[in-house]
């Protein structure tokens, strides 16, 4: 039989060393923002470390993707790994706590969205499109987007995530369970308002509950194995929901350090071997899915209509506004699939045949045209708003492509089936709902 930490490994998961800051740290001003948001608004990185000055944040420990085509890279990664270090020698935290964080957090477009902090195993992961792994990516990975990734990781002291897995519980009982043995033990350890909502976190550091987890992934994964899996494979327990990219880069650097440390002993416990993650279920009321839209720069709507033309059954039409355009891309009953243009004042709808997701018949067409059309680039957007100020305020040449609501049922079902879905498919939720750096964990 089993013993708790070897079933929690059966799993691929493991307990954690949690590192907060102190007591006395400014909380507002130590969490911030996924890095992977707002990579087209300097504005709001630039309000973001104003506010923040010299005080101690999360902001300090990482690579906001906006500047990382900006000359000094090098530099600015290797100030990060400076700060990691003169945040420990420092005391900027207080000592590492053995334990679980479950996690409530509110948003202005959700009450409560529960988590629970966690380490996985890489060694039970991977994002190719072939995976029968524990762990699966959701979209596809683009091995390009790695490196400036795995520059951060490499070395570093420590390991700030901004990643969120999925499990797959429609009854929605593990998490809120956990939530309830969590306040059985009194309030929070921190409570910090956020920028539009608010989170707490409790520590778990109890057998009792991290035996309670593992019974319910158990059965999550036998669930998993009956309903969409293999008896050959390893059951589809997490789906990688937010931070692919990032946890695909944690992979690529343990993948590194084992073979140049193959010889050295202990090497399977190294804490590369694991990455600190949130664990969220996709059917939390608190989670929404939405589209991820396309800002494509350095071509406006006589080159992109002829590039969607090869749509089937293209049909296109103007519209007058911004608001008639978004509530047709996004009327559920239309019997056709339909996108949105936007080019400085011009709105386009913009229908076609499709039996399966919208990006599975976009993605490539942008892709080719992107490859194939000089000064050209893409960006992917989250929140029409966004969009619809990206396509206005960046030029003539620029042309913002609307995508319709998608649904979170069955994700776990249709990537078990055909793999990751087309990149950038959806978001699980709006850009300010994503996670905020908070917890760390001891790394190299």
């Amino acid at each position: 039989m089993q013993n708790l930490p070897q079933q929690l490994a059966s799993l691929g998961i493991a307990v954690p060393e949690i590192l907060l800051p102190r007591e006395d740290i400014d909380l507002e001003k130590w969490a911030v923002i996924a890095c992977d948001q707002f990579t087209q608004d300097r504005a709001y990185w630039a309000q973001v470390a104003d506010a923040v000055g010299s005080a101690p944040s999360t902001l300090h420990l990482i690579f906001p993707e906006i500047y990382i085509a900006d000359p000094g890279r090098a530099d600015r990664i290797r100030n990060i790994h400076k700060a990691m270090d003169c945040y420990l020698a420092a005391g900027i935290f207080s000592p590492p706590k053995k334990g679980l964080v479950y996690l409530e957090r509110s948003t202005p477009y959700h009450h409560c969205r529960r988590g629970l902090m966690l380490t996985v195993d890489l060694e039970q992961y991977d994002w190719k499109a072939h995976a029968r792994s524990l762990i699966r990516a959701t979209e596809g990975t683009i091995p390009e987007r790695l490196p400036p990734r795995m520059e951060v990781r490499r070395g570093a002291a420590l390991e700030i995530p901004h990643g969120i897995l999925l499990i797959d519980d429609e009854g929605d009982a593990l998490l809120p369970g956990l939530g309830v043995q969590a306040k059985k033990e009194g309030p929070p350890m921190y409570h910090t308002p956020l920028q539009g909502g608010d989170i707490s976190g409790w520590l778990l550091d109890q057998e009792a509950s991290w035996a309670y987890l593992a019974e319910g992934l158990q059965v999550l994964a036998e669930k998993a194995q009956s309903s969409y899996g293999n008896p050959e494979e390893a059951p589809f327990l997490y789906a990688v929901g937010d931070g692919n990219h990032s946890l695909a880069s944690a992979k690529a650097i343990w993948e590194e350090y084992k073979i140049a440390h193959a010889e050295e002993p202990g090497l399977m416990a190294h804490p590369a071997r694991w990455a600190l993650v949130e664990v969220e279920n996709l059917y939390d009321p608190g989670i929404g899915f939405e589209p991820i839209h396309r800002l494509i720069f350095g071509a406006d709507l006589k080159a992109v209509l002829p590039l969607l033309s090869g749509l089937p059954g293209f049909t296109s039409r103007p519209v007058a506004q911004f608001g008639e355009l978004s509530a047709l891309v996004g009327d559920e009953g239309a019997l056709q699939s339909r996108l949105g243009l936007i080019a400085g004042t011009d709105f386009v709808l913009v229908e076609f045949e499709a039996s399966g997701l919208v990006t599975d018949y976009l993605q490539p067409l942008v892709d080719a045209f992107i490859t194939d059309t000089a000064g050209t680039s893409i960006d992917y957007i989250h929140g029409e708003a966004d969009l619809c100020t990206g396509a206005q305020q960046a030029g003539n040449a620029t042309v913002g492509i609307l995508l319709p609501p998608i649904k979170k049922q069955g994700l776990f079902k249709a990537v078990a089936r055909r793999g990751p879905l087309p990149r950038k498919s959806f978001s699980m939720g709006q850009a300010i709902e994503k996670r905020f750096y908070f917890e760390c964990r001891r790394l190299f």
